[in-house]
């Protein structure tokens, strides 16, 4: 029997897998070795590390009950290889972008988790399904409007989901990827003609 949204399995376990190894290395002073922290070019690896890491239990279970729902349904769109792809992709963006952007603004702290992933396939799912796409190519907007409101939906959904430790920049750009991406299919299957 073939799973459903196998990806989204896969990629749970993972994230579970990650947090019991943090668990353990923590307890030899090593849990640092996934999470992304200024300079980003000290530990490059934990680019991509840091977005299965989390900070706790709780942090993870956030991050895994909305993968959870919205996985399955991207999963469905993009196969198993594209799913990891722009998991993977969309979260390390997230987490340079909160380091870097975040640096600039004020002091920059040390990222972790999968949110920026997340909200990624959330954006992809929106801005991918068949009711968006009518809408988006029935509205007569600029390609430029366009961004402009995705950006501005990306940002509104960003802070109306902002709490205190909460990667803002990670988040945002998790979405706008994910907006972008599923407005072109970039993740799609290849449709037969």
């Amino acid at each position: 029997m073939r799973l459903r949204g196998r990806p989204t399995v896969e990629t749970l376990g993972v994230l579970l897998a990650v947090f019991a190894l943090q668990g353990v290395l923590g307890l030899v002073a090593w849990s640092e070795t996934f999470v992304l922290a200024p300079p980003v070019t000290h530990r490059p690896w934990t680019a991509v590390t840091s977005v299965y890491a989390h900070a706790d239990l709780g942090h993870l279970a956030g991050n895994a009950v909305l993968l959870a729902v919205v996985g399955p349904f991207v999963a469905r769109r993009t196969g198993r290889l594209a799913f990891h792809g722009l998991f993977v992709a969309t979260g390390t963006l997230a987490a340079l972008a909160e380091v870097v952007l975040g640096g600039l603004l004020w002091t920059a702290s040390p990222v972790l988790g999968a949110s920026g992933a997340v909200f990624a396939l959330v954006g992809y799912l929106v801005a991918g399904n068949v009711v968006s796409q009518v809408l988006l190519d029935r509205v007569a907007l600029y390609a430029r409007t366009q961004l402009v409101a995705l950006l501005v939906v990306a940002v509104a959904v960003t802070l109306a989901t902002a709490g205190e430790r909460t990667a803002l920049f990670g988040h945002v750009t998790g979405l706008v990827c994910g907006l972008v991406a599923g407005r072109f299919g970039l993740a799609d299957r290849p449709r037969a003609p």
